[in-house]
């Protein structure tokens, strides 16, 4: 691969430690298609999170100085300092314990959010992408991993009880596998971009922490009137290289009574969610349970908009639908107690969200789905898993959490 943008991240990364590439590459329509490029110099400004110290870190000149307890509060007062530059953009990562205020455990492994200051954004336009046709070869569900092993069928008997308890309608169960890899990061993103293009692609490199990503899901944007939008999915199903039976998953996907009944949920939590920042009467719903394809999966996906009240800042907007409902599930408080509970292993920065905030109140971060995560060492982590109703069954959603990882694997391979 020759992208012009490909060595200019080549060559940021020869001389600094602190890198983003907001990758356009694989892009749909609605994403836009233009990459974002930034090397951080030593005299820039980057952010770092400790959930578990609650102590937020500014990095600059090569000094490291706690400056709060609170990323979004931090970060809002960084940005309010830029008000009216244009050239400056502030790209990051808010992992899934970002919020103190929620039930989440600390990554622990590395930083549990990352925020880089760039004054020299470098912009590179991409061609349109085929990114929903059937490619020649597509991996299909792989069958030895249909029967869950004993930890997860225990854990998905926990989540069976609190929903039949009434403690939550659904419940987003994830867990993280570890593993061993060539240690080149710029290499394994080259290969997870060509093997898993999506609107949310991108690799961000903090101090020798690393986020590789290929989500095709939107946390939200908000544009210069102040829209807030978000795109949550909920329902995957695989892709076949024969386009009867690719169609027939697309179908059965559109249709499924429990895919239909897991995003109506997610919407609605949405809804209220956006209810509580946005105008009254300005909450929407445009789009509702629509398939998208991509290159191995079919989703479905809705979209929720409003306008932002006017006592509401971009980044109070942010905090307030933090993380993205999609990631837990409904009731939100609840639930992600329930997670917290069940799940062996904190999340990361994985059910985060991750893009960039501008001075002018802009902003468009993705989920963090069909990521790697990596603190340079050779092992990578990654996330997976799916939303748990009362009609779920075990060994099939242990199926889908497999094949929504083999992507990410075969990028390691």
């Amino acid at each position: 691969m020759n992208e012009p943008v490909l060595e200019t991240v080549r060559a940021g990364f020869a001389r600094s430690d602190r890198v983003f590439w907001l990758d356009g590459g694989g892009a749909r329509d609605w994403s836009g298609r233009r990459s974002l490029v930034g090397v951080l110099d030593d005299d820039d400004v980057s952010l770092s999170l400790d959930a578990g110290r609650r102590e937020v870190t500014r990095h600059e000149r090569g000094r490291d100085e706690v400056v709060g307890d609170d990323v979004f509060t931090v970060l809002e007062a960084e940005i309010a300092r830029d008000e009216g530059d244009s050239e400056v953009h502030w790209v990051g990562c808010l992992g899934y314990a970002s919020r103190p205020d929620l039930p989440a455990r600390p990554w622990g492994a590395g930083p549990d959010a990352v925020w880089m200051r760039s004054r020299g954004v470098q912009f590179f336009d991409h061609r349109p992408t085929a990114a929903g046709r059937v490619p020649s070869r597509v991996p299909g569900p792989p069958t030895q991993h249909t029967t869950p092993p004993g930890w997860y069928a225990a854990a998905f008997a926990e989540v069976q009880e609190q929903l039949h308890a009434g403690n939550s309608y659904e419940v987003n169960l994830t867990y993280r596998d570890d593993v061993g890899a060539v240690a080149d990061v710029l290499a394994t993103y080259e290969r997870l971009r060509t093997s898993s293009p999506a609107p949310y692609a991108g690799l961000l490199s903090h101090r020798g922490t690393h986020l590789l990503s290929s989500s095709p899901e939107r946390f939200a944007t908000v544009d210069r009137q102040r829209w807030l939008e978000t795109k949550p999915i909920k329902g995957t199903t695989p892709r076949d290289a024969d386009p009867e039976l690719d169609e027939r998953l697309r179908a059965k996907l559109a249709t499924d009574v429990k895919y239909r009944a897991e995003n109506l949920m997610i919407v609605d939590l949405l809804r209220n969610d956006l209810s509580m920042v946005c105008r009254v009467g300005s909450v929407e719903v445009p789009s509702l349970m629509t398939v998208e394809s991509y290159t191995s999966v079919h989703q479905l996906v809705s979209t929720v908009r409003g306008r932002l009240a006017d006592r509401v800042t971009t980044m109070g907007a942010l905090r307030a639908l933090f993380p993205a409902g999609s990631m837990t599930g409904a009731p939100k408080l609840r639930t992600m107690q329930i997670i917290d509970r069940v799940e062996a292993s904190p999340r990361g920065v994985y059910a985060g969200a991750f893009g960039w905030v501008a001075a002018d109140g802009r902003a468009d971060l993705g989920v963090v789905i069909r990521s790697l995560m990596t603190t340079g060492e050779g092992t990578y982590s990654l996330g997976t898993g799916g939303g748990i109703t009362v009609r779920s069954d075990v060994a099939e959603e242990y199926a889908e959490s497999r094949w929504k990882a083999d992507r990410l694997l075969s990028a390691l391979r």
